[in-house]
């Protein structure tokens, strides 16, 4: 089957991608930027891509016209506190139209369970979406999924954040809100297992794990299997806002998102029939073997995608390809090079910066310029990084965004996400001589702009060049 796959670079798509290959099918994968899709050579040659930014106006010479099947995979929640429910409309009347002159059999829709006595913005969002992909002229088979647990999956890592960092919490009242969390693994046999079954066109499903649990009791398992103590005290005074500001603070979430998640939490959504479960012959995972399963894919370093990398987990929601090339007036920059011991150990650590590995030198600076980022609303440091030691264009990175990852033309360009009075890029590249380069820009924003900069020179001197030492060296 030929198979469009919208939102192939999100957390989902990145996964699904290579079980549609190993199915042997032919996929068409529709991203904004073509240079962000994060899969290496072998798997581009296999696929088809197309850019498609589903709420701009339809370009209907774009796709091919044998498409077979497609993935509705498209999400805003995290673009948004206010109208991410009328961009989440827009872009799916624009995909029925994109798709209206094609022959396309069957589209797949993976939304949230709704409860239909009380529901949150999100979630009626959802519902709107699958209302509207259900007037297209296609069969469309809707999975409704429980919160999802998986490595690199935003409910798992709140969870994670949560857990590993506070041995004691003061939370509010949806903590005892009821789910059925499933594990990432069970979603991805749903989502192939429906592919080209007839038997699930025009249909509604629900899919979830098998336990009902609290997001309290979620956290204490997670405690126990990591063999962490952990105390929980609910209140009923946290108000939403506050929870918001509460989950950013102290964990990875972007506000925007942490906002809308706690609109949903206030939700029960427990599964209403397991049809699908057993017309697929599938046993659903349970959630303590699905945290297993998670971090055995993160102590082998094989996360295959994360929420943190899509680009509405920091500042800028535009395009980031007009970034790539660096500007050079108006401009102030910090440059400086250093003959490499090893050329190639060097690059290693180049690729290898920041997350876990920290950046080389004076940490605790970066950590304290996180914080304060953080304090101001920034992204802050704890995205980290997917992977330790592969980068690709359009990871996050702390908090920086990736711009350019060329490891052969041994250059990377990264592009400041963090709260500050202009635009900044750091740029490391090592020379045919095997000199390192690196370089700081910044286009300040005024005047503000210019005294951090100078106020930050001191700082710059040391821990810029602190790092290309460690870099350099063998």
């Amino acid at each position: 089957m030929k198979i469009l796959l919208t939102g192939a670079n999100g957390y989902i798509g990145m996964r699904l991608l290579p079980l549609l290959l190993e199915m042997n099918h032919e996929v068409v994968c529709a991203v904004r930027s073509a240079d962000r899709l994060s899969v290496d050579e072998d798997v581009r040659k296999e696929i088809e891509i197309v850019e498609i930014d589903f709420l701009e106006s339809v370009d209907k010479t774009i796709l091919p016209k044998d498409i077979d099947a497609a993935y509705y995979l498209i999400h805003s929640m995290t673009a948004s506190t206010s109208d991410f429910d009328e961009k989440e409309a827009q872009a799916a009347k624009n995909f029925n139209e994109y798709v209206a002159d094609l022959n396309l059999k069957q589209v797949i829709f993976l939304t949230g369970m709704i409860n239909e006595n009380n529901t949150s913005k999100h979630l009626s969002s959802r519902e709107k979406v699958g209302t509207i992909l259900s007037e297209g002229n296609f069969h469309l088979t809707c999975l409704q999924a429980g919160i999802i647990v998986g490595s690199g999956s935003s409910s798992f890592e709140i969870i994670r954040d949560l857990c590993e960092k506070l041995p004691f919490m003061i939370t509010p009242r949806w903590v005892n809100t009821k789910t059925q969390p499933i594990a990432i693994k069970n979603v991805l046999q749903f989502l192939t297992g429906v592919l080209g079954n007839e038997k699930c066109y025009d249909e509604n499903f629900d899919i979830g794990g098998p336990e009902v649990l609290t997001y309290k009791k979620m956290m204490l398992q997670y405690s126990q299997i990591r063999n962490l103590s952990l105390h929980i005290i609910g209140v009923p005074f946290l108000s939403p806002k506050l929870s918001s500001y509460w989950l950013y603070f102290v964990t990875s979430t972007s506000y925007k998102l942490a906002s809308n998640l706690v609109d949903s939490m206030k939700v029960e959504v427990i599964s209403k029939d397991n049809r699908l479960q057993k017309m697929l012959e599938i046993n659903p995972i349970s959630y303590a073997e699905a945290i297993k399963l998670a971090f055995d894919k993160i102590e082998q370093n094989q996360v295959v995608s994360s929420w943190k990398d899509s680009k509405v987990s920091g500042r800028f929601t535009n395009d980031l390809n007009k970034y790539v090339k660096v500007p050079t007036h108006g401009c102030l920059l910090d440059k400086q090079q250093q003959k490499a011991e090893n050329p190639e150990k060097s690059l290693e650590k180049i690729w290898s910066i920041g997350g876990r590995n920290g950046w080389y030198y004076a940490n605790s600076l970066w950590k304290f310029r996180g914080f304060l980022d953080k304090l101001f609303g920034g992204v802050g440091l704890r995205r980290g990084r997917t992977h330790i030691n592969r980068i690709n264009t359009g990871d996050s990175l702390d908090f920086w965004r990736v711009l350019l990852a060329d490891k052969e033309k041994k250059r990377l360009l990264l592009f400041a996400e963090m709260r500050i009075p202009g635009e900044a890029w750091l740029e490391f590249c090592i020379d045919k001589k095997g000199i390192v380069h690196q370089t700081a820009t910044f286009r300040p924003r005024g005047l503000s702009g210019r005294l951090y900069w100078y106020s930050m020179l001191p700082f710059h001197y040391f821990i810029f060049r602190g790092m290309l030492n460690e870099i350099a060296k063998a």
